[in-house]
């Protein structure tokens, strides 16, 4: 992987800004393309972790679509990707099936009451649209249960047990997600449970798709293992084999640079940015996890020790307690590490907050290109 010249890009940037590294989104890539290559598979961009649309162009060089959870993320993925549309959501209306079918080509219910519902429009698109299921394995391999989607009561999926006496006429593909940000075994041992209760169905289809939380191109992953497993279902039941990992193609990508705006006391340092963990980081509260900073270490490691905290009101806006190596001063850049992921797409406006710039750093050429900035019109336009 390309080595982020961090200090550069923090002397250019913006503050607040998102910065995407070209050369490690394209190193990702190379990954995710020996995996397709090996195993057949075809590796899809899921939006709800990363949808900057401005480098679809190098995406979609490499991955063969977008996976899409709501009417505008497909309309996303079909205006700015231009390859396959696989959508997917829990609840539908039916002015949202009519959207979805214009501009998919994989439409995936979450239970047998929608695909029945909705069945005349979708046998109108027969041939251009292929409809699936998506089904709960009921198997938990999440450590969050926020983002367990086969914890007890889970809305997500359909269980085995919901197939008796249930007519599959028109489906042609099977869809399971039950990982968040894991290596290969958590899929290993929930593929096992699915061909175990499903394979019966498999078949029957034409494709199967194992979802997303793959961290595929993370130090460790065991590469062979997935491709083995791909091969397993492909050559079994001479399917197609899809992956939709989010965070897999922008993992270690970017950055999110952030200044010191003030420095007050309360029985320790706290250090005031503007950059809001609700507002432009908020999974580092739902997950939780303590993000990484550039030349940052953790408490009592370093002399220098300070609690970082937003600019909003919310009294919870603490990012978390680091130490360094000098002390702080008001105008000073920090920069969270691996901030492409989950970040853009999940920001918000609250208090007003100034939602950070979108930025792109070329590492070839040591280029840093601002490619979005908001302003008061944008926060203005999403109120009324």
């Amino acid at each position: 992987m390309s080595n982020i010249n961090i200090e550069k890009i923090l002397q250019l940037a913006p503050s607040p800004a998102y910065v995407v590294d070209l050369g490690r989104l394209r190193a990702n890539l190379a990954i995710l393309d020996e995996v397709q290559k090996r195993s057949g598979a075809k590796i899809l961009l899921a939006l709800k972790g990363f949808a900057m649309w401005s480098v679809f162009p190098i995406i979609r060089e490499t991955l063969h679509g977008v996976c899409a959870s709501s009417p505008w993320e497909a309309r996303l993925g079909c205006e700015e990707f231009g390859r396959e549309v696989h959508s997917f959501s829990p609840g539908l209306r039916e002015a949202d099936v009519v959207e979805l079918l214009e501009c998919s080509n994989h439409l995936v219910f979450n239970s047998f009451d929608q695909m029945e519902r909705f069945r005349p429009l979708w046998q109108r698109h027969a041939g251009r649209v292929s409809v699936g299921l998506r089904v709960n394995p009921e198997h938990s391999e999440g450590h969050t249960p926020l983002y367990d989607p086969c914890a007890p009561r889970s809305r997500l999926g359909i269980r085995r047990e919901e197939f008796a006496g249930r007519s599959l006429d028109g489906v042609e593909g099977l869809h399971f997600h039950t990982l968040c940000e894991q290596l290969y075994e958590p899929l290993e041992r929930t593929a096992a449970v699915f061909e175990e209760k499903f394979g019966e169905f498999l078949p029957g289809m034409k494709w199967l798709n194992l979802g997303g939380g793959h961290h595929i191109t993370r130090e460790g992953y065991d590469i062979d293992g997935l491709v083995e497993l791909v091969r397993h279902f492909r050559d079994k039941y001479n399917l197609t084999v899809y992956l939709e990992p989010g965070e897999a193609i922008a993992l270690n990508t970017g950055i999110l640079v952030g200044e010191v705006l003030d420095i007050v006391r309360n029985e320790m340092e706290i250090a005031i940015l503007d950059v809001s963990v609700t507002c432009h980081m908020p999974d580092v509260l739902e997950m939780p996890y303590r993000p990484e900073i550039h030349d940052g270490f953790g408490p009592g490691e370093k002399a220098h020790a300070y609690r970082l905290g937003g600019p909003s009101c919310l009294a919870g806006d603490v990012i978390g307690d680091w130490s360094f190596e000098r002390s702080l001063t008001i105008g000073d850049r920090l920069a969270f590490l691996d901030m492409a992921h989950y970040t853009m797409v999940k920001n918000t406006t609250f208090n007003g907050i100034q939602l950070p710039s979108i930025c792109t750093w070329e590492p070839e050429k040591e280029e840093l290109k601002v490619v979005r900035t908001f302003s008061y019109e944008d926060f203005k336009n999403r109120l009324s």
